[in-house]
């Protein structure tokens, strides 16, 4: 990947939006570039946190393993997101493992380098804040979601979200496999099949492989 590329790729990631031309240079001229394959470790929970990454391209999944090896994703990040920037700020192991979820090509920006940038452009902070805030308020909704909801509704509220963000209307494209859909609402793949079943049963939804077609969204958001 050119030098250019690198910091077209920086420019458009949130983090970075707004910076002038001679930052992103800066940062493009720290990252280095790294390939993953479907399945690749990134890296572990408890793994030093001596940096971060950007998501070129690809899919990455954000888990926790339990001591019985069950697996419960956080998270599924695509192009243009950061994954473990929280390391930069307290330089603590990561808290959670990172996957490819298919051939993935990542920007890895290492710690030391990047807080002695910041330190010179205190701008960058003030955007990896706002980041941060976004990413707290979304697991604060996990959390919740988890912990308050039963499985249905935290399906009816990943569908509804889903359709939000994806500007498709009423379809929403399941971008991951039901396997790691379960995991990521807090269950398992018979229940959620069920599920998904009896919310076409009741007309809410239309299910078309990875398409599922919102039939009913006032009866969805009650659910």
């Amino acid at each position: 990947m050119t030098e250019q590329k690198k910091r077209e790729i920086i420019g458009e990631i949130s983090l970075f939006q707004g910076l002038p031309d001679d930052q992103l240079e800066t940062i493009a001229a720290l990252a280095r570039e790294k390939q993953y394959g479907r399945g690749e470790t990134i890296f572990f929970e408890g793994d030093p946190g001596n940096g971060f990454y950007l998501i070129a391209a690809g899919q990455v999944k954000v888990f926790k393993m339990n001591l019985l090896g069950k697996e419960h994703i956080l998270h599924i990040f695509g192009p243009g997101e950061p994954i473990g920037e929280v390391a930069v700020f307290h330089g603590q192991p990561f808290p959670a493992s990172a996957e490819a979820l298919v051939q993935s090509t990542l920007l890895f920006l290492p710690r030391r380098e990047f807080v002695e940038l910041i330190e010179a452009h205190p701008s960058i902070a003030l955007n990896m804040l706002a980041v941060l805030s976004l990413r707290l308020r979304q697991f604060t909704a996990q959390i919740e979601n988890l912990s308050l909801k039963e499985v249905p509704a935290r399906l009816a509220s990943y569908l509804l979200v889903a359709a939000e963000e994806q500007q498709t209307g009423n379809v929403v494209n399941l971008d991951i496999s039901k396997g790691q859909l379960a995991s990521l609402l807090g269950t398992i793949p018979e229940t959620l099949s069920r599920i998904f079943a009896r919310m076409s049963d009741d007309g809410l939804i239309r299910v078309d492989g990875r398409a599922i077609t919102i039939l009913d969204r006032q009866a969805l958001a009650d659910r």
